[in-house]
């Protein structure tokens, strides 16, 4: 009956900062950090249970030892991956291929995943999509790299939101922070990197040329996301995406003042992370310290529960 609170997993990136630290208080380890993975139970890069009875567990290991907190789900592994993205620098050009294609290429999911603007700098924009009519047309223009002609640029500012089906070629650039819910994969496909070097390493990054021209959808179509907002005793809760457009996971963002008591309703469990203020989780008697940069997962027994204090909340399920 206690929420499964988690501490993330860092992974530095030649294109991250320390805004992780700065606006999250995180203790980043040192160096440029491009991502934290805040609520993630993939493979050795699981998030770690912070407290109650699961502390020092990872996410992977609670669901897979204890299947009654996630409504004993018939996926083996926890289906979705929540992330926390500092761009200080341009990220690569990247698509993801689709379950079909992953499963029987990479033995890993496919990747669909979406981003919550949390920050964006005057003039920063996003790669998302591009204008070839035919995968031949996509491949010489890759192969030519006509890629100012290729790639879509998107202005973007913060509250925005972006839903990213497997096949589409995206990347953040510098100056964006978002927060990523997506499937619990890390199966990526490096179109274009800038022709940077790796500090480290002295050399280019690898490329997935074939691989991206293979699974790209073409031509690019922009989903028809459509945010529904209701409202609900303080809160204010805006359906970012569901199904049948996403068909892996529900999100949400919700902005309170005050008090919002809920429940599970029909999901099996959810995910939460707080993107800005402070409050409380209240569970029966028992009350919960959230505050900027919390996340946690409210199993499948914790059926009713409040949230109080003024907030903003980002929160998902699985679809399945």
């Amino acid at each position: 009956m206690e929420p499964i609170f988690l501490t993330p997993y860092f992974r530095p990136k030649i294109w991250g900062g320390c805004k992780l630290q700065t606006i999250f208080n995180y203790d980043i380890p040192t160096g440029k950090v491009g991502e934290a993975w805040i609520i993630s139970g993939y493979k050795d890069d699981a998030s770690l249970v912070s407290q109650g009875a699961l502390k020092g567990q990872t996410l992977r290991q609670v669901y897979q030892e204890h299947p009654e907190l996630f409504g004993n789900p018939e996926e083996k592994e926890f289906p979705l991956l929540v992330k926390f993205l500092d761009a200080n620098d341009n990220l690569s050009v990247q698509v993801h291929p689709d379950d079909g294609y992953a499963k029987k290429v990479e033995h890993d999911s496919g990747k669909t995943e979406s981003w919550y603007v949390l920050q964006a700098d005057p003039g920063s924009y996003l790669i998302y999509g591009h204008t070839a009519k035919t995968r031949q047309e996509l491949a010489d223009m890759i192969h030519q790299g006509q890629w100012d002609k290729l790639l879509r640029k998107v202005p973007v500012k913060a509250g925005d939101f972006f839903y990213v089906p497997a096949g589409t070629i995206h990347a953040l650039t510098k100056g964006i922070m978002v927060i990523e819910t997506q499937q619990s994969s890390d199966v990526t496909y490096r179109l274009y990197d800038y022709d940077r070097v790796d500090e480290k390493t002295g050399k280019t990054r690898q490329l997935h040329t074939q691989k991206s021209i293979d699974v790209t959808t073409v031509p690019h179509v922009d989903p028809q996301v459509s945010v529904q907002i209701t409202n609900e005793q303080d809160a204010t809760i805006k359906t970012l995406v569901e199904p049948p457009l996403s068909p892996h996971f529900y999100l949400w963002q919700i902005d309170l003042e005050g008090q919002w008591q809920t429940s599970l309703n029909s999901h099996p469990y959810l995910l939460a992370s707080i993107i800005a203020g402070s409050g409380q989780l209240q569970v029966g008697e028992q009350s919960y310290a959230l505050k900027v940069g919390t996340n946690f997962i409210i199993p499948n027994q914790m059926k009713e529960f409040s949230f109080i204090g003024k907030m903003k909340i980002v929160m998902s399920a699985p679809a399945k």
